[in-house]
């Protein structure tokens, strides 16, 4: 699903990037950098991090820093490879209860990476960085 920035007479979107979440804390970190390179490229203004579970702040954290941020639509971009549980189940349903708090904020969650055009290059410059 697409997510489109609101016209400025209405408010902005949220967007919360979302992976499973780590006992590690330097993996749980790597989110929060990547939402900062994402925030800073991006036309989104309201960008939060949300682990799924083990670490915080969890996708209700994030749904209410975004509401909170004047979000009155939140799209839930999971950070992950592919389609399985977490996505079409774990998630929506995760989301579906942060919204409950939030009367008139709206949500979609977005595919998974999945089989986007640019892994090729991604994994092209993975095997190159071991070669190099």
């Amino acid at each position: 699903m697409n997510a489109q920035q609101t016209s400025p007479s209405e408010s902005p979107v949220g967007v919360i990037i979302v992976d499973h979440g780590s006992r590690r804390d330097d993996s749980n970190r790597m989110l929060e950098q990547f939402v900062e390179q994402f925030r800073q490229a991006s036309r989104f203004a309201i960008v939060e991090p949300a682990h799924m579970e083990m670490a915080e702040p969890s996708i209700a954290t994030a749904f209410g820093r975004c509401v909170a941020a004047g979000a009155r639509r939140v799209v839930v971009a999971p950070y992950f490879l592919l389609p399985g549980k977490h996505w079409d189940a774990d998630i929506p349903r995760l989301t579906a209860e942060a919204a409950k708090k939030h009367a008139g904020a709206s949500y979609v969650v977005a595919a998974p990476i999945g089989l986007h055009p640019l892994m090729v290059s991604v994994i092209e410059s993975r095997i190159g960085e071991c070669l190099g």
